[in-house]
């Protein structure tokens, strides 16, 4: 008796499995069962479909000595796990009261209704751990035994007579102990395949996330503005399943790309309250319909949406937008890709921001250093001029010629690079001053490839030459030659500025760059700091020397800086 009564709930227990299995697969159970904030009214659904399976579980009973051997306990049990208290409760109660209700004054109806809610609501309380259990369909099992063993109990205190109470237990006890909690844990491995699904949904997003993030970094580091936004937004659509992608400032529709694009306009003004309270509120928000949305436009498509906002400083300077065409159907994976994306793009726009104020700062300093040479150089070169005024006035005015051309050449100059011929050009006005100061004490020979391309920053050699010049040979009493000579390779240019002067000792070499008082260097000081600035810190100069031998010093200029290798970077992405 108790073997066929076992193996006929097992059958009637499969039916049941077999309508869950089919539940998983229908998109509003999977919403419902995967929602982790469900609002009211999804628990009110929950809790009708779970009390409708232990309805179904009611009526696949057993008849045995006037009650009902039965799996009505698997869709309340389950629906409690799932659905937390109010929806282990309430489908306790709706399948408890059926049971009363079609056999009012039954052997067993009472205790049968008792034991369903108790269940229900045990697996709701039961719900939190559930959930914090890591194999969950074991928990389901071991639970789903003792809820049962619990309603064989409540049998037997509330069934009368006691006898026949205690014959059915004997009876039924068993077979629906081990075909109920079976059942439960089948259950609940059915529908943890739902959660698993969006697990790998989510794994998914979160590549379709970074690749998003990846090919529109190059756009939002040139700032946020309609161009930037659109070019992200069509991207996005390109990228996933959503109808509409949006971008807003605080004011106006930067871009809008798919479903409602033709009323949802560029340069149009916010349209719907929700993004306005965005804006406002600085937290996400979901619309699940059409009137949460409200767009004033009536044949409007759009359905759903998730409204994020981009930050900058904690300051609120726009919006994403993400939009669907069905109700309700902004799902957990699409809110996790909106709030990946949103807090993606506000770094990328704070980025932006830090990296062109950087920019600004690394010109001025570039232009104060500059600033500084030049007026070195003019002072030199007004002293040289001023000694010959009186004793060779032709000399003098051909010399103001050469710095006049120096100046105007210098003026002339628009950007933060020269090529190398003009920077010669530079020198050898500079040059024709100090050998008019110097005499036959200055020799200068150039070694200067005739079809060298080279750009680099302006009036970075002159410098050098000037230390050459001042510092080496001046200071020889028979003076001396300086070389200035260029090396041209695949990768860099190297230049080098050689003089056969005193030259200088180990030690000073190893402080010429501070600015301790007394250092005169300023000109190379200036110049290796350019260099830093400009290409990093491995491209500064190399100065070696040897008193009464001479100086060399030498400086690479690479083909590209580095500015132009992370765009060629993030142009290859």
């Amino acid at each position: 008796m108790v073997l066929t009564i076992l193996t006929s709930l097992v059958n009637r227990v499969g039916t049941i499995i077999i309508l869950a299995f089919i539940m998983s697969k229908i998109n509003l159970f999977r919403k419902l069962v995967t929602k982790k904030n469900i609002s009211l009214s999804d628990k009110f659904i929950l809790s009708i479909l779970f009390g409708i399976f232990g309805i179904i579980g009611t009526y696949s009973g057993i008849f045995v000595k006037g009650a009902l051997a039965n799996s009505r306990v698997i869709g309340v049990f389950v629906g409690g796990l799932l659905g937390g208290p109010f929806v282990g409760i309430l489908s306790g109660i709706i399948a408890g009261f059926h049971r009363w209700i079609i056999d009012i004054g039954g052997f067993t109806a009472t205790a049968c209704a008792i034991s369903t809610i108790i269940e229900g609501t045990m697996a709701g309380m039961l719900s939190k751990r559930f959930y914090k259990t890591e194999n969950k369909w074991i928990f389901s099992l071991g639970m789903g035994i003792i809820a049962e063993i619990i309603q064989m109990i409540i049998i037997l205190i509330v069934a009368k007579p006691f006898i026949e109470a205690v014959n059915l237990v004997k009876i039924i006890g068993m077979p629906m102990i081990v075909a109920n909690s079976i059942g439960i844990a089948i259950f609940i491995v059915i529908t943890d395949s739902i959660f698993k699904d969006q697990d790998r949904a989510a794994a998914y997003q979160a590549q379709v996330a970074l690749k998003i993030a990846n090919k529109t970094l190059k756009y939002f580091r040139k700032g946020f503005n309609s161009e930037t936004a659109r070019e992200t937004a069509q991207i996005i659509y390109d990228m996933t399943d959503l109808k509409a992608v949006a971008f807003t400032d605080r004011e106006r529709i930067l871009a809008h790309i798919g479903v409602g694009e033709d009323h949802h306009k560029a340069g149009d003004s916010i349209k719907t309250i929700i993004t306005k309270e965005v804006i406002k509120s600085g937290r996400y928000m979901v619309a699940n319909s059409k009137e949460e949305i409200d767009c004033n436009v009536r044949t409007c498509e759009l359905k759903s949406a998730i409204i994020v906002p981009l930050k900058e400083n904690n300051r609120v300077i726009g919006t994403l937008k993400l939009y669907k065409t069905e109700d309700n159907s902004i799902n957990q994976v699409d809110l996790e890709l909106a709030l990946g994306l949103g807090l993606l793009f506000s770094t990328q726009i704070e980025l932006s921001k830090i990296e062109y104020q950087s920019e600004l700062l690394a010109k001025a300093e570039l232009k104060a250093l500059q600033a500084q040479i030049n007026p070195h150089f003019l002072f030199n070169a007004i002293n040289t001029i001023v000694s010959f005024i009186r004793t060779k006035p032709d000399k003098a005015r051909e010399l103001l010629l050469h710095l006049g051309s120096y100046f105007r050449k210098n003026l002339q100059q628009n950007g933060e690079e020269v090529e190398l011929t003009k920077e010669i050009e530079y020198i050898k006005s500079y040059l024709e001053i100090e050998k008019a100061r110097f005499g036959d004490k200055l020799n200068v020979k150039f070694d200067i490839p005739n079809k060298i391309t080279c750009f680099l920053p302006p009036l970075i050699l002159q410098p050098i030459v000037e230390n050459a010049v001042k510092h080496g040979i001046m200071e020889k009493l028979e003076g001396g030659t300086i070389v200035i000579k260029a090396i041209d390779s695949e990768r860099e240019t190297i230049l080098i500025v050689k003089d056969d002067g005193v030259g200088m000792d180990e030690d000073y070499i190893k402080h010429i760059f501070s600015r301790k008082e007394g250092n005169d260097s300023i000109g190379l000081i200036n110049v290796n700091n350019r260099l830093k600035n400009k290409y990093g810190e491995e491209y500064g100069l190399k100065i070696e020397s040897k008193p009464g031998v001479g100086t060399t010093v030498t400086m690479r200029i690479p083909k590209h800086s580095k500015e132009d290798e992370l765009d060629d970077k993030m142009h290859n992405c």
